[in-house]
């Protein structure tokens, strides 16, 4: 009887999230989703089905670092799990691991949600005319070039912080991962911020989901990775769009 009661209400499609990456990112975006659905009750709101794995292989020390433990199998067999668990469509609020997206396209039979694509088609739609953007994410980013290789084929440069402000942004993604954002932390992604502003760069990508944690004023006007992700769920859920998997 329970189960019929809930199979009564109507049907939306259901987001499988895979988490973890880090923690407090996946519950940050699940907050994002709450704040982005129009909602008057609880029955309003968004089912989501989460594996909050903290413990995937750290993709810093797979790309990074000689001797990494590969997290794509990992990340495929919780793709694989979520689908199992009656996920429709997957997505994953780390920027970084998209760079083993097809680890877990590969895996299930159901819509992968790709952040990276999402990301981009959001700047071109919004700023047609842009010639430069900046990234500001984990050094992750600039050796894969994930978002690099796909703004340079619509004729856009990518510019990333000096090395120095970049290992400094680097020390805060890490604060963040530890539970500090606030204070120092803040003040130095502020200051980061402002040197790409030096560069003459006006539009940059939050592109680590850690970064938008951080509630700090910036100097910049800035697409936030983690809040574009959360209006696509909303939107795949609430307006029947089809999801955006991967393009390029």
């Amino acid at each position: 009887m329970m189960n019929g009661a809930c199979n009564e209400q109507k049907r939306e499609k259901i987001p499988g999230i895979i988490g973890g990456m880090g923690p407090e990112a996946t519950v940050d975006l699940m907050q994002r989703i709450i704040a982005n659905t129009a909602a008057l009750d609880d029955i309003d709101h968004i089912r989501c089905i989460i594996d909050n794995n903290p413990k995937v292989p750290s993709r810093i020390k797979a790309i990074l670092e000689a001797g990494g433990v590969n997290p794509g199998p990992c990340l495929a067999e919780m793709a694989k799990r979520l689908e199992q668990w009656g996920a429709d469509f997957l997505v994953m609020p780390c920027n970084t691991a998209h760079y083993y997206y097809d680890y877990i396209a590969d895996a299930v039979s159901i819509p992968v949600v790709h952040l990276i694509d999402l990301v981009v088609e959001k700047v071109l739609a919004e700023f047609g005319n842009l010639r430069e953007i900046g990234m500001l994410g984990s050094t992750t980013i600039i050796k894969t070039a994930l978002y690099q290789k796909r703004f340079e084929a619509h004729g856009i440069r990518t510019v990333y912080p000096d090395e120095d402000m970049q290992e400094s942004l680097f020390r805060v993604v890490r604060q963040v991962k530890a539970g500090r954002r606030d204070g120092q932390v803040a003040r130095d992604f502020v200051e980061i911020c402002s040197q790409l502003g030096a560069k003459g760069i006006e539009v940059c990508i939050l592109g680590c989901t850690e970064l938008g944690v951080i509630r700090a004023e910036l100097p910049i006007k800035s697409i936030d990775a983690a809040e574009v992700l959360a209006q696509e769920v909303v939107a795949v859920v609430k307006e029947g769009k089809a999801p955006c998997v991967a393009k390029y």
